[in-house]
Protein backbone atom coordinates (compact mmCIF):
# COMPACT_ATOMS: atom_id res chain seq x y z
CA UNK A 1 0.00 0.00 0.00
CA UNK A 2 1.07 3.61 -0.64
CA UNK A 3 -0.16 6.83 0.95
CA UNK A 4 -1.20 10.04 -0.78
CA UNK A 5 -2.91 13.30 0.21
CA UNK A 6 -5.44 15.36 -1.68
CA UNK A 7 -8.19 17.92 -1.20
CA UNK A 8 -11.68 16.64 -1.85
CA UNK A 9 -15.37 17.27 -1.43
CA UNK A 10 -17.59 14.43 -0.21
CA UNK A 11 -20.24 13.47 -2.78
CA UNK A 12 -22.03 10.61 -1.05
CA UNK A 13 -21.64 7.88 1.56
CA UNK A 14 -22.86 4.31 2.05
CA UNK A 15 -22.85 2.16 5.17
CA UNK A 16 -20.42 -0.75 5.21
CA UNK A 17 -20.61 -3.37 7.92
CA UNK A 18 -21.38 -2.27 11.46
CA UNK A 19 -19.12 0.76 11.80
CA UNK A 20 -17.50 1.58 8.45
CA UNK A 21 -18.64 3.74 5.59
CA UNK A 22 -17.82 3.89 1.88
CA UNK A 23 -17.17 7.51 0.95
CA UNK A 24 -17.24 8.83 -2.62
CA UNK A 25 -14.99 11.86 -3.02
CA UNK A 26 -14.35 14.29 -5.84
CA UNK A 27 -10.72 15.20 -5.35
CA UNK A 28 -8.58 17.89 -6.89
CA UNK A 29 -5.71 15.78 -8.23
CA UNK A 30 -7.13 12.25 -8.40
CA UNK A 31 -10.67 12.82 -9.67
CA UNK A 32 -13.40 10.64 -8.22
CA UNK A 33 -12.25 8.29 -5.50
CA UNK A 34 -14.14 5.69 -3.50
CA UNK A 35 -12.63 4.93 -0.13
CA UNK A 36 -13.48 3.19 3.12
CA UNK A 37 -13.69 5.22 6.29
CA UNK A 38 -13.00 2.60 8.94
CA UNK A 39 -14.98 3.00 12.15
CA UNK A 40 -16.34 6.42 11.16
CA UNK A 41 -19.90 5.55 12.27
CA UNK A 42 -18.77 5.05 15.86
CA UNK A 43 -19.31 8.00 18.20
CA UNK A 44 -15.65 7.79 19.16
CA UNK A 45 -14.43 8.25 15.57
CA UNK A 46 -11.82 10.98 15.20
CA UNK A 47 -13.01 12.16 11.80
CA UNK A 48 -16.42 10.60 11.10
CA UNK A 49 -18.20 13.97 10.98
CA UNK A 50 -15.67 15.23 8.44
CA UNK A 51 -16.66 12.54 5.95
CA UNK A 52 -20.25 13.63 5.41
CA UNK A 53 -21.71 14.98 2.12
CA UNK A 54 -20.78 18.60 1.29
CA UNK A 55 -17.69 18.56 3.52
CA UNK A 56 -14.54 20.01 1.96
CA UNK A 57 -11.60 18.13 3.40
CA UNK A 58 -7.89 17.46 3.22
CA UNK A 59 -7.61 13.68 3.24
CA UNK A 60 -4.85 11.15 3.42
CA UNK A 61 -5.61 7.83 1.76
CA UNK A 62 -3.89 4.52 1.36
CA UNK A 63 -4.33 2.64 -1.88
CA UNK A 64 -6.11 -0.70 -1.82
CA UNK A 65 -6.95 -3.43 -4.28
CA UNK A 66 -10.54 -2.30 -4.83
CA UNK A 67 -11.23 0.58 -2.46
CA UNK A 68 -8.81 3.05 -0.97
CA UNK A 69 -8.82 3.68 2.79
CA UNK A 70 -9.11 7.07 4.51
CA UNK A 71 -6.40 7.30 7.14
CA UNK A 72 -6.69 11.01 7.99
CA UNK A 73 -9.18 13.81 7.32
CA UNK A 74 -8.91 17.50 8.16
CA UNK A 75 -11.66 20.04 7.55
CA UNK A 76 -11.11 22.78 4.98
CA UNK A 77 -14.71 23.94 4.58
CA UNK A 78 -17.28 22.83 7.20
CA UNK A 79 -20.25 23.06 4.86
CA UNK A 80 -22.05 19.83 5.74
CA UNK A 81 -23.97 20.93 8.83
CA UNK A 82 -24.82 24.39 7.48
CA UNK A 83 -26.40 22.89 4.38
CA UNK A 84 -28.05 19.90 6.05
CA UNK A 85 -29.84 22.12 8.58
CA UNK A 86 -31.71 24.04 5.87
CA UNK A 87 -34.07 22.10 3.59
CA UNK A 88 -33.81 24.57 0.71
CA UNK A 89 -30.01 24.52 0.80
CA UNK A 90 -29.93 20.76 1.25
CA UNK A 91 -32.13 19.93 -1.73
CA UNK A 92 -30.24 22.31 -4.02
CA UNK A 93 -26.89 20.98 -2.82
CA UNK A 94 -27.93 17.36 -3.27
CA UNK A 95 -28.61 18.03 -6.96
CA UNK A 96 -25.12 19.51 -7.29
CA UNK A 97 -23.48 16.47 -5.72
CA UNK A 98 -25.50 14.05 -7.86
CA UNK A 99 -24.68 16.00 -11.02
CA UNK A 100 -20.96 16.03 -10.23
CA UNK A 101 -21.09 12.29 -9.58
CA UNK A 102 -22.74 11.75 -12.98
CA UNK A 103 -20.45 14.06 -14.95
CA UNK A 104 -17.23 12.64 -13.49
CA UNK A 105 -17.90 8.99 -14.24
CA UNK A 106 -14.43 7.46 -14.40
CA UNK A 107 -12.55 7.05 -11.14
CA UNK A 108 -8.99 8.31 -10.59
CA UNK A 109 -9.06 10.60 -13.62
CA UNK A 110 -8.42 14.26 -12.67
CA UNK A 111 -11.28 16.66 -13.34
CA UNK A 112 -9.88 19.84 -11.85
CA UNK A 113 -12.41 22.25 -13.37
CA UNK A 114 -15.37 20.22 -12.12
CA UNK A 115 -13.76 20.00 -8.69
CA UNK A 116 -13.21 23.74 -8.28
CA UNK A 117 -16.64 24.57 -9.70
CA UNK A 118 -18.33 22.26 -7.19
CA UNK A 119 -16.28 23.58 -4.27
CA UNK A 120 -17.21 27.16 -5.17
CA UNK A 121 -20.89 26.32 -5.61
CA UNK A 122 -21.13 24.45 -2.30
CA UNK A 123 -19.35 27.32 -0.53
CA UNK A 124 -21.73 29.88 -2.07
CA UNK A 125 -24.68 27.75 -1.01
CA UNK A 126 -23.48 27.32 2.57
CA UNK A 127 -22.62 31.00 3.02
CA UNK A 128 -25.86 32.17 1.33
CA UNK A 129 -24.03 34.47 -1.06
CA UNK A 130 -26.95 34.26 -3.50
CA UNK A 131 -30.40 32.68 -3.67
CA UNK A 132 -30.04 28.87 -3.55
CA UNK A 133 -31.96 28.38 -6.80
CA UNK A 134 -29.67 30.75 -8.64
CA UNK A 135 -26.56 29.04 -7.28
CA UNK A 136 -27.93 25.66 -8.35
CA UNK A 137 -28.84 26.77 -11.87
CA UNK A 138 -25.51 28.54 -12.33
CA UNK A 139 -23.69 25.41 -11.20
CA UNK A 140 -25.65 23.14 -13.54
CA UNK A 141 -25.09 25.36 -16.58
CA UNK A 142 -21.38 25.76 -15.91
CA UNK A 143 -20.82 22.09 -15.08
CA UNK A 144 -22.46 21.10 -18.37
CA UNK A 145 -20.36 23.68 -20.21
CA UNK A 146 -17.18 22.16 -18.75
CA UNK A 147 -18.40 18.74 -19.87
CA UNK A 148 -18.79 20.04 -23.43
CA UNK A 149 -22.47 20.97 -23.50
CA UNK A 150 -22.37 24.74 -23.25
CA UNK A 151 -25.80 26.18 -24.08
CA UNK A 152 -26.29 29.28 -26.21
CA UNK A 153 -28.56 32.03 -24.92
CA UNK A 154 -27.91 34.66 -27.60
CA UNK A 155 -26.87 33.34 -31.02
CA UNK A 156 -28.71 30.47 -32.69
CA UNK A 157 -27.38 27.17 -31.39
CA UNK A 158 -27.92 25.51 -34.77
CA UNK A 159 -26.88 27.99 -37.47
CA UNK A 160 -25.08 30.65 -35.43
CA UNK A 161 -27.34 33.50 -36.55
CA UNK A 162 -26.76 36.50 -34.25
CA UNK A 163 -29.37 36.95 -31.55
CA UNK A 164 -31.18 37.66 -29.46
CA UNK A 165 -33.76 35.07 -30.45
CA UNK A 166 -37.12 34.20 -28.97
CA UNK A 167 -37.14 30.39 -28.80
CA UNK A 168 -35.24 27.79 -26.77
CA UNK A 169 -34.80 24.19 -27.89
CA UNK A 170 -33.18 21.82 -25.41
CA UNK A 171 -32.19 19.19 -27.98
CA UNK A 172 -30.62 21.78 -30.30
CA UNK A 173 -28.52 23.40 -27.60
CA UNK A 174 -30.28 26.58 -26.53
CA UNK A 175 -31.58 29.65 -28.33
CA UNK A 176 -32.75 29.11 -31.90
CA UNK A 177 -33.73 31.49 -34.67
CA UNK A 178 -37.06 31.38 -36.46
CA UNK A 179 -35.67 29.32 -39.35
CA UNK A 180 -34.13 26.67 -37.05
CA UNK A 181 -36.88 26.55 -34.46
CA UNK A 182 -38.18 22.96 -34.14
CA UNK A 183 -41.77 22.11 -33.17
CA UNK A 184 -42.35 22.28 -29.45
CA UNK A 185 -39.56 24.76 -28.71
CA UNK A 186 -40.11 26.94 -25.65
CA UNK A 187 -40.56 30.70 -25.93
CA UNK A 188 -39.00 32.23 -22.79
CA UNK A 189 -39.20 35.92 -21.95
CA UNK A 190 -36.21 38.02 -23.05
CA UNK A 191 -35.43 38.61 -19.37
CA UNK A 192 -35.19 34.85 -18.85
CA UNK A 193 -32.58 34.58 -21.59
CA UNK A 194 -30.66 37.42 -19.93
CA UNK A 195 -30.81 35.66 -16.57
CA UNK A 196 -29.59 32.34 -17.96
CA UNK A 197 -26.73 34.04 -19.79
CA UNK A 198 -25.76 35.79 -16.55
CA UNK A 199 -25.81 32.52 -14.61
CA UNK A 200 -23.59 30.87 -17.21
CA UNK A 201 -21.07 33.71 -17.23
CA UNK A 202 -21.19 34.44 -13.49
CA UNK A 203 -22.67 37.92 -13.84
CA UNK A 204 -24.19 37.96 -10.35
CA UNK A 205 -25.45 41.56 -10.26
CA UNK A 206 -27.75 40.74 -13.19
CA UNK A 207 -28.75 37.36 -11.72
CA UNK A 208 -29.44 38.73 -8.25
CA UNK A 209 -31.61 41.50 -9.69
CA UNK A 210 -33.83 39.15 -11.69
CA UNK A 211 -37.56 38.78 -11.05
CA UNK A 212 -38.99 35.63 -9.50
CA UNK A 213 -41.11 34.77 -12.57
CA UNK A 214 -38.01 34.75 -14.76
CA UNK A 215 -36.11 32.61 -12.24
CA UNK A 216 -38.97 30.12 -12.26
CA UNK A 217 -39.04 29.98 -16.05
CA UNK A 218 -35.27 29.69 -16.18
CA UNK A 219 -34.96 26.84 -13.70
CA UNK A 220 -37.41 24.79 -15.73
CA UNK A 221 -35.28 25.23 -18.83
CA UNK A 222 -32.07 24.45 -16.92
CA UNK A 223 -33.56 21.27 -15.46
CA UNK A 224 -34.71 20.08 -18.89
CA UNK A 225 -31.37 20.93 -20.50
CA UNK A 226 -29.43 19.17 -17.76
CA UNK A 227 -31.42 15.96 -17.78
CA UNK A 228 -31.42 15.80 -21.59
CA UNK A 229 -27.62 15.80 -21.71
CA UNK A 230 -27.13 13.51 -18.72
CA UNK A 231 -29.54 11.10 -20.46
CA UNK A 232 -30.95 10.07 -17.11
CA UNK A 233 -33.27 11.68 -14.63
CA UNK A 234 -31.65 13.35 -11.65
CA UNK A 235 -33.36 11.62 -8.72
CA UNK A 236 -32.83 14.57 -6.38
CA UNK A 237 -34.13 17.26 -8.73
CA UNK A 238 -37.88 16.87 -8.02
CA UNK A 239 -37.15 17.45 -4.32
CA UNK A 240 -35.66 20.92 -4.84
CA UNK A 241 -37.53 23.60 -2.95
CA UNK A 242 -37.68 26.77 -4.99
CA UNK A 243 -38.27 29.98 -3.05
Amino acid sequence: MSLYRDEAIVLRTHKLGEADRIVTLLSREHGKVRAVGKGVRRTTSRFGSRLEPFMHVDVQLSTGRNLHVVTQAETIGPYGRRIAEDYTLYTAGTVMLETADRLVEAEHEPSVQQYWLLVGAVRALATREHAPGLVLDSYLLRALAIAGWAPSFTDCARCGAPGPHHAFAVAVGGAVCGACRPPGAAAPAPETFELLAALLSGDWPVADGSAERHRAEGNGLVAAFCQFHLERRLRSLPMVERV
